[in-house]
């Protein structure tokens, strides 16, 4: 069973920053597509950032490019989010989430097998 679990969220000021951190189980990791969804009261899950397991390319929201890089450690099984110039619209649970194989990088939170419970991130003004 593939588990995912987060951490590092917590409360900043606008400009700020933070590192997500996101360990994986499983023995499939480094064929696992990984990304990072946030969801903020009264709003539907949204992508923020994915990376593949062919070539380890990236995929932003248009929001956080610039601001927001995504990486994985194939040793370690984990998946990191690191966010700079934090702004109060970043405010959400943030979720790590995995799918295994897939040759894209999908945008869908439908598109992922596997999800963690969330790390809350909260941007003060």
């Amino acid at each position: 069973q593939v588990q995912l679990i987060e951490s590092g969220g917590g409360l900043v000021q606008a400009g700020g920053s933070l590192r997500l951190s996101c360990a994986v189980s499983g023995r499939s990791f480094s064929t696992y597509t990984l990304g990072w969804f946030r969801q903020a009261p009264g709003k539907e899950r949204e992508f923020v950032a994915g990376i593949s397991w062919i070539d380890a390319s990236t995929t932003y929201l248009d929001s956080v490019k610039g601001r927001f890089t995504i990486s994985r450690d194939n040793t370690e099984n984990t998946v990191d989010l690191q966010m700079h110039n934090l702004k109060p619209d970043d405010t959400a649970v943030y979720h790590c989430t995995a799918r295994e194989g897939w040759r894209g990088i999908p945008i869908s939170p439908t598109e992922y097998e596997y999800w963690g419970q969330g790390t809350q991130v909260t941007v003060s003004s």
